[in-house]
């Protein structure tokens, strides 16, 4: 069963969870949550911050609030059923992983972001973005109406996160292991029930999908699309005072 369903390692992700939560937020909000794994690992360890999740699916949040009462923290998050764009409340820290689609396109997705975030936030953006531009042929075999024009390079993509105010504090991108672990763990559980089913009524309709997703993956996007977690801030109430910067060793 996938973890995260997002290409993102359990490491990567402790990490990043460590690091949102090291100012101490409040309130920590994911918009487009799913299960709501990410969240729960935030709130692990920001002990004090209430948390919210918000996803369109009802059987995503069940599981969600499922894990979070295995976990102790069913008193500390809420989760809500309804759209990202619908849930205008401010945060200290947000979180949106590959939920962008739900405001619109990347601009208008950081833009209606950066106006939910509280003065010194974070946000932790991810978002695909092309690792090199991509053939006629490998469109062909993506997602129905997919176009060169969805993502942009990954300098574009932290200039769109630039230009709606935010600075770049972290810019990381998915590994193939990653890749490879997020599209092959997609299929296993499928893949291991067609094995033990053969003959089911559902088989044929089973199989359809788990190849069309295979072939989604190894003869369109593999290489080719990477997926990028920015951790993006905004300026603090009053500003930190002056940062010298030594350039001497810069060309």
């Amino acid at each position: 069963m996938l973890t995260f369903n997002a290409p993102l390692s359990t490491e990567r992700a402790d990490r990043l969870a460590r690091e949102l939560a090291a100012r101490r937020p409040a309130t920590v909000v994911d918009l487009g949550c799913g299960w709501g794994e990410f969240l729960l690992r935030v709130l692990a360890v920001a002990r004090e911050a209430t948390g919210t999740g918000v996803d369109t699916h009802a059987a995503d949040l069940a599981r969600a609030g499922e894990a979070a009462s295995v976990r102790h923290l069913g008193d500390r998050v809420a989760f809500v059923e309804g759209s990202a764009a619908d849930y205008g409340h401010e945060a200290d820290v947000l979180i949106s992983v590959g939920a962008y689609q739900a405001f619109g396109t990347i601009p208008e997705a950081l833009t209606a972001l950066r106006g939910r975030l509280r003065p010194g936030g974070r946000l932790l953006f991810g978002a695909e973005y092309w690792q090199r531009p991509p053939t006629d042929g490998e469109l062909a075999h993506m997602w129905a109406g997919i176009s060169a024009d969805d993502c942009t390079a990954l300098p574009g993509l932290v200039d769109m996160a630039t230009a709606a105010g935010f600075r770049p504090l972290r810019i990381e991108t998915a590994t193939r292991g990653e890749w490879e672990e997020f599209e092959s763990a997609y299929g296993a559980e499928l893949e291991a029930w067609l094995l033990d089913h053969p003959d089911h009524p559902d088989a044929d309709e089973v199989r359809t999908k788990v190849d069309k997703h295979r072939d989604i993956w190894l003869r369109g996007h593999r290489d080719v699309m990477g997926f990028a977690y920015l951790t993006l801030g905004v300026p603090s109430p009053g500003g930190r005072g002056v940062v010298q910067v030594d350039d001497t060793d810069r060309p």
